[in-house]
């Protein structure tokens, strides 16, 4: 090798592809530095277990700085990236400017409201640890509510919904289910829960639209058997925190609005408007390098790339980002040493969502299957994509927990206390 000098490659954004492509990138040949908005990795896939109690935030939370400790060619900015100058190979940031040889956009998507301000003011989302957090807090604290409510104020506060049926929001009205069956009722024993609604609200035709019939007539099957209330080919029209409207004019009474409906694209200024797709994606080639651009690559949920197979993109899964991104790190290192380059090329090992205690679907390449053995195939590959051997081993101490009392003992509202109350004991 003849290079003495390590590239500069900054990496903006610590998901599952920032993560993968650091971890893969050849440390003797590039320094990295990691910009992101907040300090820690977040394990999307189980978000919902922790806005319903049934996992802590730190089980699926990890430090960034813990992550890299022993890679001594990356850097942690925790900051806000502003802008992109690709003339000057920059990046403006909230705490100042950062030059580059190499740019990895790695930014994600955020939740889509397809325009709609006011149901995005008034909507719980789903995108990180902090709305789980803050989802788990709402939820307690409706419930805290409901026993001193007046009967009038009752109704709203029984009404939970969840806008999309997609894994996320399917998973969601299982996981409240089962809570609704096994738990509440021994922490809340004023409540009546026959009277709590889970309603799931879908635009298709289809819970889980995506994936194979088996798993949408399956889960669609578990779901209603649990109690969920399901509206297909249903749209949220408006959302004012108060009444929810649907395109049938069949409004619902609700406190509790969790939208998982879609997804777009994170924006950052400085990219060619002619390269972003109107989902905000960044279009790429067939080595992620964004259009028009010869240092900057997109990987992940924020990269569109067409091919022969996929003429559409790629679906926006963990398999696709992680893959994406041990290949680039390959790349950059063959760029630097004239080597030919290895276009990505996606290998769908398959889609998989939980609905409950024994209730799951999972969709392989060749065969499609449902129940406890899917629930068993599920547990095993979320353990495996969890980091750290410690966590793995906490999480599934809390399943199996679980899973033999049918009980948590995770039901804690965190919190700032109201700065003008007092302590008294």
């Amino acid at each position: 090798m003849t290079n003495t000098i390590k590239k500069k490659v900054i990496v903006i954004g610590g998901g599952f592809a920032g993560i993968q492509f650091i971890r893969t990138l050849d440390e003797k040949m590039f320094e990295v530095l990691l910009i992101d908005k907040i300090n820690h990795y977040q394990f999307q896939p189980l978000f919902y277990q922790v806005a319903t109690s049934q996992l802590e935030p730190s089980s699926i939370s990890f430090p960034l700085r813990n992550i890299f400790k022993k890679k001594t060619n990356v850097q942690i900015r925790l900051a806000t990236v502003l802008s992109i100058d690709k003339n000057q190979n920059k990046i403006t940031t909230n705490i100042g400017d950062f030059d580059y040889d190499y740019l990895v956009i790695a930014i994600g998507c955020t939740t889509n409201f397809f325009g709609n301000e006011t149901n995005k003011q008034n909507s719980f989302t789903l995108k990180s640890t902090f709305d789980a957090i803050t989802i788990r807090n709402h939820i307690l604290r409706t419930f805290e509510k409901i026993i001193s409510a007046t009967e009038l104020e009752k109704e709203s506060l029984f009404n939970f919904v969840i806008v999309g049926a997609g894994p996320t929001g399917v998973e969601m009205a299982g996981a409240f289910a089962e809570i609704k069956k096994d738990v509440l009722p021994k922490d809340y024993r004023e409540i009546d829960f026959s009277r709590l609604k889970i309603l799931l609200i879908e635009g298709t035709k289809n819970t889980l639209n995506s994936m194979s019939n088996t798993a949408r007539l399956s889960s669609k099957k578990y779901l209603e058997k649990m109690g969920v209330e399901i509206y297909t080919e249903t749209f949220v029209k408006n959302y004012d925190g108060n009444i929810l409207t649907l395109n049938t004019d069949e409004t619902i009474k609700t406190k509790t609005v969790i939208w998982a409906a879609g997804v777009t694209g994170n924006k950052l200024e400085g990219i060619n408007p002619e390269v972003i797709t109107p989902s905000n994606r960044l279009k790429v080639n067939r080595i992620n390098k964004v259009f028009e651009c010869e240092n900057i690559f997109a990987v992940g949920d924020i990269a569109f790339m067409e091919t022969p197979n996929y003429p559409n993109s790629h679906p926006q899964l963990a398999n696709v980002a992680i893959n994406q991104a041990k290949i680039l790190a390959n790349n950059l290192k063959s760029i630097e040493l004239n080597k030919k380059t290895t276009n990505f090329e996606y290998i769908d090992l398959g889609s998989m969502a939980t609905i409950g205690r024994n209730k799951a679907v999972v969709d392989l390449p060749y065969i499609h299957f449902n129940g406890y053995l899917a629930w068993l195939v599920w547990i095993f590959v979320h353990l495996m994509l969890i980091l750290s051997v410690k966590n793995k081993l906490i999480i599934f101490i809390n399943w199996a927990w679980a899973y033999i009392t049918k009980d948590t003992s995770l039901g804690l509202i965190l919190s700032q206390q109201n700065k003008n109350e007092t302590n008294r004991y």
